[in-house]
């Protein structure tokens, strides 16, 4: 699909070197630096990001285990008993 870009004097310099150099063509190369830019962002997305599709994709059969987080965590560092078993 054709599209048009306007290229300062610089940039022009820069593909047409760089084409020549590649034995490519300047559209070669213009669609060969924006594939590595995608890649680059695509790279350098967050890790939640990376996992996003899997959170809340896990069931726990009725176990509830996100409830009383807080509490139970407080038990644990007090050294204190959770559901019978011992911190330590």
């Amino acid at each position: 699909m054709p599209t048009s870009v306007r290229l300062d004097e610089q940039t022009e310099n820069l593909v047409r070197r760089l084409a020549k150099r590649r034995g490519a063509t300047k559209s070669e190369v213009i669609r060969e630096a924006l594939s590595g830019l995608a890649k680059e962002a695509k790279a350098s997305t967050r890790p939640y990001d990376a996992i996003r599709h899997l959170i809340g994709c896990v069931d726990s059969g009725g176990m509830k285990l996100s409830e009383r987080t807080g509490e139970k965590f407080r038990n644990l560092l007090a050294g204190k008993k959770t559901h019978g078993r011992r911190a330590g």
